[in-house]
C-alpha cells in the first residue's frame, strides 16, 4: 500500500487520535504520520518510541549540535547544551509540523520550533547567543536584542502546542502512538483486502527469494501466485486437485493443508506440501516434495512429485497440516493425533505413544536429498537413542495443532527469535497456545488446556508436560487458529504481540509477553470503528471462519477466512492487518528481484475455474537426476531470485567501447567511477574474489570501517562486483590496512538489496569512530561454497 499523504491522511489520523470532528493530529515535517523507529535513537531519546525521526536521522541532528556546541565556549556551553538540545530535536517531535508551522506549504518554515513565553524568556536571558548559530532568519537575529518582541517572534498561534508545555499537555500526549483499545480493552485494527473468491484458502506462504510474491493453498488442492501488485496469475502453482481426497461438506478437515518452500528455494527450487490422499480405500497423510519448472518460474513441475512420507489416518478428522523449516534448516511436520474424540488409539492414545507419528510435532532433514534417502533424522533428534520412539519425533502429546510459526524475533536485538508458537485444537473445553520445544510432551490426553482431561492418565502424568502460554474456554471459541508474533515495520507499535484467531467464534485475538514475569497477557482483537478505517482502501469487518494466518517476506501480517466452510465455496478472503495509525511507511524498504511474467488477471470477486491435472499418486522416484544437469532455475543475481538471464548485472563478455577522439584503437577510455563504486584491494594489488573494500565517493577513494559489517553488506559489494556469492564479510584489516585512503563509511548497515553500499544505513560521509586496523574485507565466488 501507498504511503498516505495529504489531507486524506490528516482526517485519518485525526480519527485515531480519538474524538472531536476537528481535532488536531501530530504530523511530521515531510507531512508524513509519526511512527516508532526501527532501531533506538542515541540522541534525541525522548522521542525514541514515538516521533519523526529515524537513527539516520537523529545522528545528522547529533552532527550539528556538535558542530553548533564547537561555537561555545566552555561556561555558554555548560549552560545551554540542554537547551540546544531540545530545540534541535523538536524536528522528532511527533507534534514537528505543528512546532515549525510546516502545516501550511504556502508559508516557509520556522527555523526555530514555537516556544512557550516563559521558556523563550529563560533561554533568552542565558543562552541568546546560540540563536546565531541556529537560525539563518534575520529577522529574528534582528531581534535578538529584545526579549518581548523576540519571544513574540518565536511564540505560537496555538499556544496548546508550544515547546515545552506540549510535553507535558495530557490531552496531546495520552496514548500517542500506541494501538488503541475501546472502553472494554479491545485493540482496534482495520484490514485491507488483498486477495477473495478462494475456496477454503488454507495458507499463504511466500518463497523468500526476493520477488515478493505470494502463493495462497485452497483446500481443493490448488496454489495459486499473485505478484505484488496483487494481481493473480492465469495457471496455478500447483494443481494437484485430482489426487487431493477432500469433500463439499462443510467442516470436512481432509484436504491441501500445507505448503513450505526450502530455505534455500533459490538454490533447490524444491518446494514441500501436506495433503490428505487415499490409497487403496486406506485414508492417509501425504507429505511430497515438488520442484519448480525450468520453464517457467511462475509453476511446479508437476512430474517431479517425491513423496516424502506418509502416515495413514484411523479417521477424517485432526489431520495436523502444518509444515514449517526452521532457522536449523530442518523440516517440522505437525500431526493430529489421528481423530475421533479423546485420542482413543491403544492404552494412552497416539499422542503419548512415541512410536506412533500421530500427534506429534516431528522434525526431519530433507536438504541435499537427490541421492539415498528422501529425508534423513536430525542427529540431535531428541529420542534417537530411545528404542520405543520415533526418530523422527521432536514433540509430542499434542491433539491436532493447527498453524504454528516460528518468531523471527525482536527487529534490533532478535530477542524471541526461534521461538515455535502453535495453537492446539481443544476437545470439549479448552483452546490453547503452545510454544514447543525439544523433547517436551504437551500433555494431551491427560490434559487439555490448564485442565485434566483423562482424570487417570493426568494424576499419573510427568510433571514435565509442558503447560500452554494461554488457554480459553468454549464460551469464546471452539477451534484455535495458530497466528504470528508480529515482527514488521509498517506498524511497528505491534512488535512483539503474538496474534491469532478462532475457526468458529471468529475472534481475532493476542497475547503480550510480560518479561517481568514471564507471562502473557491477554487482549481480544476488534475492528476500529467506521470513523477510524474510514479511508479508502481500510475496511473494518471480515468474514467469521478463520482459517489461517500468514506472514510475508516483510514481516507484516495476514489471516484468511471464509463466509461458508467448505472446501469448494468460493468465499475466502485474505486480509492484511493494520493498525489504525499509519506509521512512516517510506522506512520499509522492500526491493523486489524481477519475476518473469506469464499472463496474468486480476483479482476477482467470481470464482475461477478449476483446471484440471491427472492423479499424481505414484510412489516416489529413485535416482533423482545429478543437481548439475537437474532443471532447477538458472540463479544469475546475489539475492538468488529465478531471472531472464538477459538482466544479468555483468555479462560474461560485454562488447568493447568505440575508441573515443584521440584513443588509439585497441586502448578502452578510463571512465570516471560512478559515486558508490567499490574496488577490492589485497595488500595494494588489485584483488579478484577477495580484498579490502574500497568504495568511491564524491571523487575520492576510501575504505569501510567494520562496525556492523555483515555479509549483508558483503552482498552489496560482492553483486556490483558480479559475484552472484558472498562467502564471508572479513573483519580487523584482514586483507591489509588502506592507510593511503580517507575512511569514508562507517557502521555500514544493509539489507542486502541495496544497490550500493551508499544506500544502505551508515553515518555521514567521512564520519567514523573506528581506524584503518579495523578495515572492511569481502571474500565473493562466482559458485555457492561453505564459509572458509
Amino acid at each position: 500500500m501507498r504511503a498516505l499523504r495529504g489531507a486524506a491522511l490528516a482526517l485519518l489520523l485525526a480519527a485515531a487520535l480519538g474524538p472531536g470532528p476537528g481535532r488536531p493530529h501530530p504530523q511530521c515535517l515531510d507531512f508524513k504520520p509519526p511512527f516508532q523507529p526501527p532501531r533506538a535513537l542515541a540522541f534525541c531519546r525522548r522521542y525514541g518510541a514515538f516521533g519523526c525521526c529515524d537513527a539516520r536521522r537523529d545522528r545528522v541532528l547529533l552532527q550539528r549540535f556538535y558542530r553548533l556546541s564547537a561555537h561555545l565556549d566552555g561556561p555558554t556551553y555548560a549552560a545551554c547544551a540542554g537547551h540546544l538540545q531540545d530545540l534541535l530535536c523538536q524536528e522528532c517531535s511527533p507534534y514537528a509540523a505543528h512546532l515549525y508551522d510546516a502545516e501550511d506549504p504556502s508559508t516557509p518554515v520556522r527555523t526555530i520550533p514555537g516556544l512557550c513565553q516563559d521558556y523563550c524568556q529563560q533561554v533568552w536571558q542565558k543562552c541568546r547567543s546560540i540563536f546565531h548559530y541556529l537560525s539563518t532568519d534575520q529577522e529574528l537575529i534582528a531581534l535578538e536584542n529584545n526579549m518581548a518582541k523576540f519571544c513574540r517572534y518565536l511564540s505560537l498561534e496555538d499556544t496548546d502546542y508550544c515547546f515545552p508545555h506540549l510535553l507535558a499537555n495530557e490531552n496531546l500526549n495520552q496514548n500517542l502512538g500506541l494501538v488503541t483499545a475501546d472502553s472494554e480493552g479491545c485493540l482496534q485494527l482495520c484490514l485491507v483486502e488483498v486477495a477473495n473468491g478462494l475456496r477454503n484458502p488454507v495458507a499463504m506462504v511466500h518463497a523468500n527469494d526476493g520477488t515478493h510474491r505470494f502463493f495462497i493453498a485452497e483446500q481443493v488442492g490448488l496454489v495459486w501466485a499473485y505478484l505484488p501488485d496483487r494481481s493473480r496469475l492465469e495457471k496455478p502453482f500447483l494443481n494437484i486437485s485430482e489426487a487431493v481426497l477432500t469433500s463439499p461438506w462443510e467442516g470436512d478437515e481432509r484436504g491441501f493443508l500445507g505448503i513450505v518452500f526450502h530455505p534455500k528455494f533459490k538454490f533447490t527450487g524444491k518446494v514441500y506440501v501436506y495433503y490428505s490422499v487415499e490409497v487403496r480405500y486406506e485414508e492417509r497423510i501425504r507429505i511430497s516434495e515438488f520442484r519448480i519448472s525450468p520453464r517457467d518460474m511462475n509453476t511446479v513441475d508437476h512430474g517431479s512429485e517425491r513423496i516424502i512420507l506418509e502416515i495413514e489416518e484411523p479417521a477424517s478428522n485432526h489431520n495436523g497440516g502444518e509444515l514449517l523449516f526452521g532457522d536449523d534448516g530442518y523440516l517440522y511436520i505437525f500431526t493430529g493425533d489421528g481423530g475421533m474424540a479423546g485420542d482413543p488409539f491403544g492404552t494412552f492414545g497416539n499422542a503419548q505413544n512415541k512410536s506412533a507419528l500421530l500427534g506429534k510435532v516431528l522434525r526431519i532433514d530433507v536438504n541435499n536429498n537427490d541421492r539415498g534417502p528422501v529425508y534423513r533424522i536430525p542427529p540431535d533428534n531428541p529420542f534417537v537413542d530411545d528404542p520405543q520412539a520415533r526418530p523422527e519425533v521432536y514433540a509430542y502429546g499434542v491433539r491436532n495443532m493447527w498453524r504454528c510459526s516460528f518468531d523471527r524475533g525482536e527487529p534490533d536485538t532478535k530477542e524471541g527469535k526461534g521461538r515455535l508458537f502453535c495453537g492446539d485444537v481443544g476437545q470439549n473445553k479448552y483452546e490453547e497456545i503452545d510454544i514447543v520445544e525439544k523433547g517436551k510432551n504437551y500433555g494431551w490426553r491427560a490434559r487439555e488446556g490448564f485442565s485434566c482431561y483423562d482424570k487417570k492418565l493426568c494424576v499419573n502424568s510427568s510433571l514435565d508436560d509442558v503447560l500452554p502460554i494461554y488457554a480459553y474456554p468454549h464460551k469464546m471459541g471452539k477451534s484455535v487458529t495458530g497466528g504470528y508474533v508480529y515482527r514488521g515495520c509498517e506498524s511497528p507499535n505491534l512488535n512483539g504481540l503474538y496474534i491469532f484467531g478462532d475457526f468458529m467464534s471468529g475472534r481475532l485475538m493476542s497475547l503480550k509477553e510480560d518479561h517481568a514475569t514471564g507471562e502473557w497477557q491477554y487482549s481480544e482483537i476488534c475492528m476500529g470503528t467506521g470513523q477510524t478505517c474510514m479511508f479508502p482502501g481500510l475496511i473494518n469487518n471480515y468474514y467469521q471462519y478463520i482459517i489461517s494466518f500468514a506472514e510475508d517476506e516483510a514481516g507484516e501480517l495476514y489471516f484468511m477466512s471464509t463466509g461458508v466452510p467448505s472446501a469448494t465455496a468460493p468465499h475466502g478472503v485474505v486480509y492484511k492487518l493494520y493498525i489504525q495509525r499509519l506509521v512512516l511507511r517510506n522506512l520499509c524498504k522492500n526491493e523486489k528481484a524481477e519475476v518473469k511474467r506469464q499472463v496474468t488477471k486480476l483479482i476477482v470477486k467470481t470464482p475461477t475455474p478449476r483446471p484440471r491435472l491427472r492423479t499424481t499418486t505414484e510412489a516416489p522416484r529413485r535416482g533423482w537426476p545429478d543437481p548439475a544437469t537437474s532443471h532447477t532455475p538458472a540463479l544469475d543475481r546475489v539475492d538468488q531470485a529465478p531471472v531472464n538471464r538477459s538482466v544479468m548485472l555483468v555479462p560474461a563478455t560485454a562488447p568493447s567501447p568505440k575508441p573515443g577522439k584521440g584513443e588509439r584503437k585497441g586502448q578502452r577510455r578510463k571512465k570516471k567511477p560512478r559515486n558508490g563504486a567499490v574496488r577490492l584491494m589485497d595488500g595494494g594489488s588489485r584483488g579478484r574474489s577477495w580484498g579490502r573494500v574500497e568504495v568511491y565517493v564524491n571523487g575520492e577513494w576510501g575504505t569501510v570501517c567494520d562496525d556492523g559489517w555483515s555479509s549483508a553488506a558483503a552482498a552489496v559489494v560482492c553483486r556490483q562486483l558480479g559475484f552472484p556469492y558472498v562467502v564471508r564479510a572479513s573483519k580487523k584489516a584482514e586483507f591489509g590496512e588502506g592507510t593511503s585512503l580517507r575512511i569514508l563509511l562507517d557502521d555500514v548497515q544493509c539489507s542486502g538489496q541495496e544497490k550500493t553500499l551508499l544506500e544502505c544505513a551508515h553515518t555521514e560521509v567521512g564520519t567514523h569512530n573506528c581506524s584503518h586496523e579495523e578495515d572492511a574485507g569481502v571474500v565473493c565466488s562466482r559458485e555457492e561454497m561453505a564459509d572458509w
